[in-house]
């Protein structure tokens, strides 16, 4: 099952020749969610292979120019576009004010409901689930009110190894009991565990977003064995002071952050334009995290577990024999 993230833009306020603001697609089961939505966001969308009706929602981390300017625009062209399914916006106070203010002027007459929720940036909360897929805001340290997000899939049903339905002559109600999670006893007493009759379809995985936010030990407590962290890394180390002035983190706090979450990778972005190489940066946060890499715009990455316990067939055939 599909769970990856394309980046789309990885610098700070200012952006570059080479790097739009931030934003990430975010691919979950070929259910597409934006995250940030900085300027030059539909064009990224694009480009990287993303068609902007296949988004369902946006979650905007906090009201900064670079991560929403991007909005205004993907608003107007999804209408010319002929969307007709709502479009849910997550974003933080005074987020609906501001795009009623925009479909006042420009979008006065869209083909599709804009629906916005607010998010409390105060609180880690559930805000927004379906059958697959539950989003939790995690609170951070900006300079105005921000929250990142943690993007958890939920544990799938068990399926059950078809190859031994025969093998144990499984009846109908005995198949249906192990799909509830019950061991099954056979005609013969033998009590078959239902971790030998059922697997996993897939290890549920996990993406956390964490931008833009000074270091936080609560915020990495609250994305704890996330498989892959996002963290910005706006500055290097010795520039910790104006990190800590702009409400920002260094590559080395991103990098601390990651350890302290117990995270598979790290990824870091929202580089400064000072910086003309990003590879320092991903050298200084792999002084402390070795599974660092630098966000990359047009990078896709495949959210992988950090362990699989599913158990192959011919094991659990082995452990109880055929009947």
């Amino acid at each position: 099952m599909t769970f990856r993230v394309t980046i789309l833009g990885s610098s700070s306020a200012l952006p570059t020749v080479r790097k739009h603001p931030s934003a990430h697609a975010l691919n979950v089961h070929e259910q597409f969610f934006l995250i940030d939505c900085g300027e030059g966001t539909q064009t990224q969308l694009r480009r990287y292979g993303v068609s902007p009706l296949r988004v369902n929602c946006v979650f905007l981390t906090h009201l900064h120019g670079d991560h929403v300017f991007g909005l205004f625009g993907l608003i107007s062209t999804l209408g010319l576009l002929g969307r007709r399914t709502p479009l849910q916006v997550f974003a933080p106070h005074s987020a609906e004010a501001m795009l009623r203010s925009h479909l006042q002027y420009f979008d006065a007459e869209l083909p599709y409901e804009l629906q916005v929720t607010e998010v409390d940036t105060c609180k880690h909360r559930l805000i927004y689930e379906n059958k697959t897929l539950e989003v939790w805001t995690v609170p951070l340290r900006h300079r105005v009110p921000t929250a990142g997000y943690l993007f958890r899939e939920k544990t799938p049903p068990r399926n059950i190894r078809k190859e031994l339905i025969p093998a144990y002559g499984l009846s109908l109600a005995q198949i249906q009991a192990a799909k509830q999670g019950r061991d099954i006893t056979l005609s013969d007493g033998t009590l078959v565990p239902n971790a030998v009759l059922t697997y996993r379809p897939y290890v549920p995985r996990s993406y956390a977003y964490l931008s833009d936010t000074a270091y936080s030990a609560k915020a990495a407590g609250l994305v704890a064995g996330t498989d892959l962290l996002y963290h910005e890394a706006t500055f290097m180390d010795a520039d910790r002071r104006l990190a800590r002035q702009t409400g920002h983190s260094t590559a080395l706090q991103a990098a601390r952050a990651a350890l302290a979450a117990g995270a598979g990778r790290l990824l870091i972005g929202h580089f400064s334009s000072r910086y003309k190489d990003d590879a320092v940066l991903v050298d200084e946060a792999r002084t402390v995290f070795p599974a660092a890499d630098a966000a990359t715009e047009g990078d896709t990455w495949d959210i992988r577990p950090r362990a699989d316990d599913t158990m192959p067939a011919s094991e659990a055939v082995s452990l109880i024999g055929r009947p």
